[in-house]
């Protein structure tokens, strides 16, 4: 049974999604999860998300919030029990939201187009772009196990569905973005 009122609307696929998943999983908050098809967006997705009209949706207590990253660190702010998502330093929670922001905004936007673009030149350009991006990424990692220094984190949450995309991305595509 959910706990009190908790949901998440999302699609099976969606990195996103598991974002939320994660983080719940994480705190120990259970929840209902509803199912979405993103051919055909349903009236609940519509009027929880009206605005992007993606998922994930959080819906606590029946109140709805989207974007996922937002909706980790609401999770950890609610359910300030337990395990903690956030850095307790503000400094570190401000490095974490940079990092997170730029593997969202440069990262993502790298990585996406090189599963969509055909085989070639401009292909192998993107996988450049996509490979720079992730070295960058891979110096807020130095040194530690996590992104989050001994545990899972908010880095680690944010940047960990790479670890199951990036080799199905590789597959499908054809080309090689992880780089020894």
């Amino acid at each position: 049974m959910a706990e009190k009122g908790v949901k998440v609307v999302g699609m099976w696929a969606s990195p996103f999604v598991a974002r939320v998943e994660m983080a719940l999983r994480l705190k120990g908050v259970a929840y209902e999860y509803i199912s979405e098809d993103l051919a055909n967006k349903s009236e609940t997705l519509l009027s929880y998300n009206p605005v992007t009209k993606k998922v994930p949706v959080l819906v606590h207590d029946g109140k709805p919030m989207a974007e996922s990253a937002v909706i980790v660190e609401y999770i950890d702010e609610v359910w300030k029990d337990g395990y903690p998502i956030m850095p307790a330093d503000p400094y570190e929670r401000a490095q974490a939201r940079f990092w997170a922001r730029y593997a969202d905004e440069k990262c993502n936007a790298a990585i996406y187009p090189v599963f969509t673009t055909a085989i070639g030149e401009g292909q192998a350009k993107l996988v450049h772009e996509a490979q720079q991006c992730l070295k960058t990424l891979q110096k807020a990692l130095e040194g530690k196990k996590f992104f989050g220094g001994d545990g899972v984190r908010y880095l680690d949450i944010i940047v960990g569905w790479y670890a199951r995309w990036l080799p199905i991305t590789e597959e499908l595509s054809g080309t090689s973005i992880i780089t020894d």
